[in-house]
């Protein structure tokens, strides 16, 4: 789930609905849980020490204050010897007073949002002060991803189709060209990345994780992974708990679940924002949806329904208008951050009464990591390949989606069946799954935080709570809030509970809530 852009950027688990694209994958019959338990004891893995034992090049990269390197992994964990696969590293080394700390690795979540990015833009310069003293903050694109030797599957006027493409079939034709249009993108990333895209797994990004924390000369890895980034870590935390440091792990997902129940509980996320977003909207003097709470969804909906078949105007330069799928995705852009709830307002105020998209067109857009010049960042392409590979198809066939609305539609009125059909998407890709739902526990592990949002739309607070259920040595951290994510948001007890536990070690009191 993915983001326009705030002040402070919002990096986010990408919303499985508005990108049309879920959970499916690849090749190797190896499980997510067989792979942990073969490399969690071992100090170097058999035929790895080449990796483990290289040395990066620091350079300048363009970004005051930076460095970048070059790391390399094995594309194939299970035949190093097949070949590498090169990633994108960046750091900014600590400047303060006080003993170094090492190395603290940045995740923004995704799947598919440039670490890199995120650390020269946010974490590097806007985490606070006294972390940034003690710690080099580090990331690293995942493989597939961004700098990191990215996947690749439509071109922009490709992608403008897609995302334009009905995903509210309400009959025979309208679902094949739907189906159709999944089966567009799938057969797109497996023409230009067939290899590639076969190891890509979250498994294998967190492995690619512990070479990086050798060659930075780290005992243990300390990390902050938010969203999707919980996942990764939670993954890593699986694979080598006995190199766990400190891992803060910020809107926590939940590794037991399928896909078709991650897409429902995340459905159900959605509806609890939106709920506080009505709540907030009727109280404000330019509300486009009335003044009764209880009406703002119906709507909404409503509007929805019109632009069916009737898109409006939007001003974009490549002709494109304003229908139903676009202007979800912009509303659901807005609910990753309350801070948003203004923009949308005004955005569906020129919609609903001026006939004017392009405000809810930009929240698309940047949800989509689209440009002005029509073309667009990978984001969508690696989201699609590592959910594909990492869990089995939430559906295979259009009906079961059917079979599945009504739950999805009392989960959420608004967004319930978008959701639905966005999940049938992995059920056509080129590759079969690696992985599995599977319980993490990470037995012998040092005490990770994980933090949960009470309002989260995009990782409900039960996974959280799942989560810190599963992992042996978690702590829970809560912020009764709106949005997704807790640290660096706002509040002063979370950011300083997080801080004391990377600077000191102390994780927080059990219990332990903020807001």
């Amino acid at each position: 789930m993915h983001m326009r852009r705030t002040p402070r950027p919002t990096w986010t688990l990408l919303a499985v609905a508005a990108l049309l694209v879920s959970a499916c994958s690849t090749g190797s019959s190896t499980s997510a849980a067989n792979t942990a338990s073969a490399v969690s004891s071992s100090a170097t893995p058999a035929g790895l020490a080449r990796y483990y034992e290289q040395k990066l090049s620091w350079r300048a990269c363009g970004v005051p204050g930076f460095e970048c390197a070059t790391m390399k992994a094995p594309l194939d964990y299970a035949a190093p010897s097949a070949g590498d696969v090169r990633l994108a590293v960046s750091r900014k080394k600590a400047t303060g007073a006080g003993k170094p700390l090492g190395s603290l690795l940045v995740n923004p979540g995704g799947p598919g949002g440039s670490a890199v990015g995120y650390v020269q833009s946010y974490a590097g310069i806007g985490y606070p002060a006294k972390v940034r003293a003690r710690y080099d903050v580090v990331a690293v694109d995942p493989r597939g991803v961004a700098r990191s030797e990215p996947i690749e599957c439509l071109d922009g006027r490709e992608m403008d189709a897609y995302t334009q493409t009905d995903t509210t079939p309400n009959n025979a034709r309208e679902t094949d060209e739907l189906v159709g249009a999944y089966k567009e993108f799938a057969e797109g990333c497996g023409s230009s990345s067939p290899g590639l895209l076969r190891h890509v797994s979250t498994v294998e990004a967190a492995r690619d994780m512990d070479i990086l924390r050798a060659v930075l000369g780290d005992r243990r890895l300390t990390y902050v992974g938010a969203s999707y980034g919980t996942f990764l870590g939670a993954t890593y935390a699986g694979l080598f708990p006995g190199r766990v440091g400190r891992l803060v792990l910020d809107g926590a997902m939940d590794p037991s679940l399928s896909a078709s129940r991650l897409s429902l509980d995340q459905t159900t996320g959605f509806e609890t924002a939106f709920d506080a977003f009505a709540k907030d909207c009727v109280r404000q003097p330019d509300c486009p949806l009335g003044t009764e709470e209880g009406a703002v969804g119906t709507k909404l909906k409503a509007f929805f329904d019109r632009l069916d078949t009737s898109p409006i105007p939007t001003g974009d330069a490549d002709g494109r208008k304003l229908g139903e799928a676009l202007a979800t995705t912009g509303v659901i852009a807005a609910m990753y951050d309350e801070s948003t709830w203004p923009q949308l307002r005004e955005s569906l105020t020129s919609a609903m009464r001026d006939k004017d998209g392009s405000g809810l067109l930009l929240l698309s857009d940047s949800y989509y990591e689209r440009d002005a010049d029509g073309r667009y960042s990978n984001l969508m392409f690696a989201n699609a390949a590592v959910n594909c590979l990492d869990l089995p198809a939430a559906y295979a066939t259009p009906e079961q989606v059917r079979d599945a609305l009504p739950s999805f539609e009392r989960a959420s009125p608004v967004f319930g069946e978008v959701m639905a059909w966005a999940s049938l998407s992995c059920a056509y890709w080129p590759v079969r799954p690696t992985g599995a739902p599977h319980r993490i526990e990470a037995k012998g592990a040092a005490p990770i935080v994980v933090v949960g949002t009470t309002r989260d739309p995009a990782t409900p607070y039960r996974w959280a709570r799942s989560l810190s259920g599963q992992l042996s040595s978690a702590r829970l951290l809560t912020y009764e809030g709106d949005g997704h994510t807790a640290y660096g948001r706002g509040s002063d007890c979370i950011d300083e509970t997080i801080n004391a536990y990377l600077l000191r070690g102390t994780p927080p009191v059990k219990g332990k809530r903020c807001s």
